[in-house]
């Protein structure tokens, strides 16, 4: 009898175990990962739940950020010349608000655009709709909302194992092609189709715990951090392409795919060090006496009842919230800012864009000379490319220079700058070089694809 109470006991045990780490994934895949289709329209959970929170708080949020952006620069200058004990000694605060002069100066800068911007006030090239505008109240009020829901949302796929049990399971797949373990295919996922920000903040919260190497973030973080699926959809009613929606999508996943098998293997990604910032914390190896999927699905059960108490998991969520908010949204606002400055009111990407229009005649892509602009305009904010592009009668120009804006990745307004703020070993140099060779890789495979769908 005492036997089969022990037993039973393993059993309610094991079947715990198992519940403790399926409930919690199956949550993270919907909200992150499934696209639903709700009232007509595409999105994943957490997007839903996005315009649900905008929908009843968007009008809050600029005056929100405005006072994020003034704190973080008020406090960040009263620490460093002051050094108050209440900052200097508690680590999380420190990060927050103990900077050098460099980082300083740019806080100062955001605080003086948005304060420009929010009270439209001083020059009309800060507050404009074109520049600051842009930024404070349709930006960061997206970014704001995102980063809030996901700073508590993201330990449903970080800390539960459902990253762990894929990883073991496609190995096999992404590190040949993608030169990444296997975990990072939810990593690339939950970019791809939910939100490219959010993604580049998971990537650098694994980075830092010890599962990717310094290259692995960096080539996730530049080849899989697209923006989402969900804005697809806007930029596609944006061009008037809108019932060329699913080759739309599908020539962007392709010639991203090509892209991010290609990069990796070539500078500046090739040059950064295969090392892990802490203890490698990774091992998707498959035991000889044990088949992948129950390998998989073991260690996906293992890391979720190693996981720490719900309460822990809230306050880490407080933590990144905040962290987001003191040490991005300042940087979003200046170099944002700064970056739509140049493009409005300088010619600056309309001279670089002359060698362009040669390469867009080469490929035979129609009104090349109006295109040529949006091309490289991208690297500044990602939807100035389809600003440019909706006045280009031709369809498939629009179709082509909407996907490309996709496919480039990297812009200063958004992923640019959380990248540039992050651990992951990028520098602007570095970040303006990938831009461009993700442009030559992916043009000529959009351009292809359209001349088949046109």
């Amino acid at each position: 009898m005492q036997n089969i109470n022990t037993i039973k006991k393993q059993n309610n045990k094991k079947f715990n175990e198992i519940i403790k780490f399926v409930m919690p994934s199956v949550v993270g895949i919907i909200l992150f990962i499934l696209p639903l289709n709700y009232a007509g329209s595409i999105n994943i959970g957490i997007g839903y739940m996005a315009d649900l929170f905008k929908e009843y708080f968007g009008e809050y949020l600029p005056a929100l950020m405005t006072v994020v952006v003034l704190l973080s620069t008020i406090v960040s200058i009263i620490t460093v010349i002051f050094k108050p004990k209440v900052i200097i000694n508690n680590e999380f605060l420190n990060e927050c608000f103990y900077i050098t002069p460099i980082w300083i100066t740019f806080r100062i800068i955001g605080s003086i655009f948005i304060l420009s911007t929010f009270f439209k006030v001083g020059p009309e090239f800060m507050h404009s709709p074109a520049t600051g505008g842009t930024l404070l109240f349709d930006l960061m009020p997206t970014l704001a909302t995102w980063f809030l829901l996901s700073g508590f949302f993201l330990p449903l796929l970080l800390n539960y194992g459902i990253m762990d049990f894929f990883g073991t399971l496609i190995k096999g797949i992404m590190r040949p092609l993608f030169l990444v373990p296997g975990r990072s295919a939810i990593d690339a996922i939950a970019s791809w189709i939910g939100s490219g920000p959010v993604g580049i903040v998971l990537t650098n919260k694994q980075l830092q715990e010890g599962y990717y190497t310094a290259k692995e973030a960096a080539i996730i973080s530049s080849c899989f951090s697209l923006v989402s699926l969900p804005f697809a959809t806007v930029v596609a009613s944006f061009l008037k392409i809108s019932h060329l929606f699913l080759p739309f999508y599908l020539t962007i996943s392709l010639a991203s795919f090509m892209a991010a098998i290609v990069l990796p293997r070539i500078y500046p990604l090739s040059k950064i060090s295969d090392e892990y910032m802490v203890k490698c914390q990774i091992n998707e190896e498959v035991p000889e006496n044990m088949s992948t999927l129950q390998h998989a699905f073991n260690t996906g059960v293992s890391k979720a009842n190693s996981n720490n108490s719900f309460i822990d998991i809230i306050k880490n969520g407080f933590k990144i919230v905040i962290d987001v908010y003191i040490n991005l949204m300042p940087m979003v606002m200046c170099w944002g800012t700064l970056g739509l400055i140049v493009t409005e009111y300088t010619p600056i990407f309309t001279i670089l864009s002359y060698p362009v229009i040669f390469f867009l005649n080469l490929l035979q892509i129609p009104e090349s000379t109006q295109a040529a602009p949006a091309v490289l305009v991208g690297f500044a904010d990602m939807f100035l490319p389809s600003v440019l592009a909706a006045g280009i009668e031709s369809e498939m120009t629009r179709f082509i220079i909407g996907a490309l804006s996709f496919t480039q990745l990297i812009y200063m307004t958004e992923t640019g700058v959380i990248i540039l703020k992050s651990d992951i070993p990028l520098n602007i140099k570095d970040l303006f070089v990938i831009f461009i060779e993700r442009t030559i890789i992916t043009l000529p495979i959009i351009t292809l694809i359209a001349n088949f769908v046109f």
